[in-house]
């Protein structure tokens, strides 16, 4: 069976990052296959993970849109792009779903895409989906069926509230998700008991919390993808922590 796990949260929080490091841990202690989808419209978990992306779903919608090659059904033209968006890697493949819609219908496109998504999952043992910053992601259906919903927050109030708008909004569109948390990003010392009390406050459930890291922002201002990362950076130890209590069964 397909374990999916799908990342929500406002900007700037790091949820990318944390995706990434998830993918990572998973390799790493074999619970392989796993299927990175990045859902972000403004794609970058490619960066995080080290990877070259030349094609998108979004790329084949568009194409599919405008019209799909003689003797060439709409079935296998989508199945043929889909095929060609995945990224192999060791241990995990990568799909990018692309640029958002623009005008026209897509609906023949999107029912295509993902009944033919549907498939590619069920060869994985884990799917980890990087959904884009906010809840149009969610409004829009994308994180519905999975098994664990993860809300990335940085240690604000208004971070912790967005995550927890992101929960509720799940529940009013009656989504299919079996567990969700929150973990909090770029924490720093003397923050615990404000992290606590605004947790218990918005009725979320904490799995625990990634402290700032300098080595992290240094690979990302220099272009370094952060799974390069060791467990010497505290980031990385703090995030597998949380990992190993929920995988290491």
């Amino acid at each position: 069976m397909t374990y999916s796990i799908g990342f929500a949260g406002k900007g700037g929080t790091g949820k990318t990052t944390v995706a990434g490091l998830l993918v990572k841990y998973l390799v790493e202690n074999k619970k392989t296959p796993v299927l990175a989808v990045d859902a972000d419209s403004n794609s970058n978990l490619n960066e995080v993970l080290g990877l070259e992306v030349t094609e998108t779903l979004g790329d084949a919608r568009e194409e599919m849109k405008r019209g799909v090659s003689s003797g060439m059904t709409k079935d296998i033209f989508m199945e043929m792009k889909v095929q060609q968006a995945i990224v192999e890697s060791k241990g995990f493949d990568l799909v990018v779903m692309g640029r958002p819609e623009g005008a026209g219908c897509y609906c023949a496109a999107n029912t295509l895409l993902t009944a033919f998504l549907e498939k590619l999952t069920d060869n994985y043992k884990y799917v980890v989906i990087d959904n884009e910053a906010g809840m149009e992601h969610i409004s829009r259906l994308t994180t519905n069926n999975i098994d664990l919903l993860i809300a990335v927050s940085d240690p604000t109030r208004r971070g912790i509230q967005a995550a927890s708008r992101i929960m509720e909004l799940t529940d009013e569109l009656g989504l299919n998700i079996k567990r969700k948390c929150l973990i909090v990003n770029q924490t720093r010392q003397g923050q615990e008991e404000s992290i606590l009390q605004a947790v218990k406050e918005h009725k979320l459930e904490l799995i625990g919390t990634v402290p700032e890291d300098d080595k992290l922002q240094e690979l990302d201002l220099k272009g370094i993808p952060t799974v390069q990362l060791g467990p010497e950076s505290l980031a990385v130890s703090a995030a597998y922590k949380i990992f190993d209590g929920l995988f290491k069964k």
